[in-house]
């Protein structure tokens, strides 16, 4: 490569050209930070989060109560730059950012110092010490997110470790890279009118060097959000520096629909699952698992939903129910499963290829597919695009299996109308959450968990468990009694390990029997250690 052109590419690199998905229309361009500039934002941080670390519970909360009030207040703009950005429909918008931020600040202030106080457990046989766990935070968390929700990407991990006293970096994907400056002057208004630092939360863009260089540039934790072979590159890099992670991966969640589930219920939130944010959701329901006895009904009731679908770009002033793909090369993807599944024999019951837009070429036709197989690649590789893919089966053994017959494990849902035989099922599936009779709705409620097992990631966002990753949690041992007297273990003497032995048995051992042996065996080394 000549010097003119090895120019020319750091230039280009040096920025990230943004478009529109659902319009092609040319935004403008971010800047791509350079390693230098992610290490100068993570100092920054340090020394923002050094002040913000003082700070009592109630001024945290006043601080998010202050972020709620602009975000209600911004919502309808926070939307359209949500649109803009990643091309789904304002509706999406809001139900799938807005309300779930809301709901994690509200539950935060009414919640967190409940689980960050220091909390008192028992000492045991240190009846005379004091046992303490603590939760001081971390320092600065590095976040990593994907582009599919682009707000509540950055909000949701944010949210729980700034109230747990740390600073945030977070690193957004390059497709959604134009909202980053108009998310980043919302929190800096709220920093700045409730008087703290601006530094404390930073939204940084660039392409995957930027983002090696915040996992390897000395923050405390790593969040990421994103993709199986992407995760692991991460766990590879935070691996050097010993820098604990959370992983928040993909997903190829089942949804079993028995043959007494009310499906008009069933159907309706099959269709969420599939369609919502254009598929583009860890948590959207992959696989369609329908029993013998009502699969053709089922199969009637979603495509009636199907068709009735209207598509287009989220800001023109027309009612629509599914909006763009937000990254061209993830068409590619689910166009790749759809033909694929086609081929070996699945039936097109809604779409099936991609949309015939005029304002731009990353739509995808919702697309509904029966009769779908195993030995389909669309039952194992993560879809990621708006497809429901329904598959046959005749009884609880075979959805479950086919349920736990992929590498991922984040979410599931069941739908039967018989709560027993609903609970068993869920208990025999292998995943982070269990949703009975709806899809999803284990992430409002934010004291539970949320996470995979598998190729779905470990570690928790929501609730305590959430709360607590952005701590140190630290175990602590104080005096209950005044009892300054030293354990004198050195220089030892004889029968030091007779008495430790006969005090041993006589805490442990079990029967008045034993533990009157183990009595008499302790007065004796004690005697013979006191004449010695």
């Amino acid at each position: 490569m000549s010097d003119a052109a090895q120019q020319l590419e750091q230039e280009v690199r040096a920025t990230i050209p943004c478009t529109d998905p659902a319009t092609g229309e040319r935004l403008g361009e971010v800047p791509s930070l350079t390693p230098d500039e992610v290490h100068e934002r993570i100092a920054r941080a340090r020394k923002a989060q050094a002040e913000w670390a003082r700070t009592p519970f109630a001024e945290r909360r006043k601080v998010l109560a202050h972020m709620l009030d602009l975000l209600l207040t911004d919502a309808d703009a926070l939307c359209e730059e949500i649109c803009r950005d990643a091309g789904k429909t304002l509706h999406n918008a809001m139900l799938g950012e807005i309300w779930p931020i809301a709901e994690k600040l509200r539950w935060t202030i009414k919640q967190g110092e409940k689980h960050l106080r220091r909390e008192i457990v028992s000492s045991g046989l240190l009846a005379h010490k004091r046992a303490v766990v603590e939760f001081p935070p971390l320092g600065v968390i590095g976040v990593i997110t994907p582009w599919n929700f682009p707000l509540q990407n950055i909000l949701g991990p944010t949210i729980p470790a700034l109230f747990a006293g740390n600073a945030v970096i977070i690193k957004v994907s390059e497709w959604t890279s134009w909202s980053a400056a108009p998310f980043q002057r919302f929190l800096d208004r709220c920093f700045k009118d409730c008087g703290y630092s601006p530094d404390l939360v930073q939204v940084i863009t660039g392409y995957a060097d930027t983002g090696a260089a915040l996992v390897a540039g000395g923050v405390d934790k790593i969040v990421f959000t994103g993709s199986l072979r992407n995760g692991k590159r991460v766990l590879q890099d935070s691996a050097k520096t010993l820098t604990p992670v959370i992983l928040e991966l993909g997903g190829k969640d089942p949804m079993i629909v028995c043959d007494d589930a009310d499906l008009d219920q069933a159907a309706h939130a099959a269709c969420s699952a599939a369609f919502i944010a254009s598929g583009q959701m860890c948590l959207a329901a992959e696989r369609t698992l329908v029993f013998d006895g009502v699969y053709d009904e089922f199969i009637a009731k979603v495509q009636d939903i199907g068709l009735r679908l209207r598509q287009g770009a989220p800001l023109d002033g027309k009612l629509v129910d599914v909006g763009a793909m937000t990254m061209p090369a993830q068409i590619e993807i689910v166009d790749a499963l759809v033909q694929d599944a086609i081929a070996k024999g699945a039936r097109v019951i809604a779409g099936g290829g991609r949309a015939k837009q005029k304002s731009s070429k990353q739509f995808y036709e919702p697309t509904i597919l029966a009769d779908v197989t195993e030995d389909m690649r669309i039952m194992h590789e993560e879809t990621f695009g708006p497809v429901m893919a329904i598959t046959r089966v005749k009884d609880e053994d075979q959805a479950v299996r086919i349920a736990n017959s992929t590498d991922y494990g984040l979410s599931s849902s069941v739908f039967s109308k018989d709560h027993a035989r609903a609970k068993r099922i869920a208990d025999r599936i292998v995943a982070g959450s269990t949703c009975i009779n709806d899809w999803a709705l284990m992430y409002m409620v934010q004291d539970l968990p949320f996470g995979g097992v598998r190729g779905s990631g470990f570690g928790r966002l929501n609730g305590r468990e959430g709360l607590r990753a952005c701590t140190n949690v630290k175990a602590v041992i104080e005096d209950r009694l005044p009892i300054h007297r030293a354990i004198k273990l050195f220089p030892g003497r004889r029968y030091d390990y007779e008495v430790t032995r006969g005090g041993v048995r006589l805490l442990y051992t079990k029967g008045l029997a034993n533990k009157f042996d183990a009595l008499v065996e302790l007065g004796r080394a004690l005697r013979n250690r006191a004449t010695r």
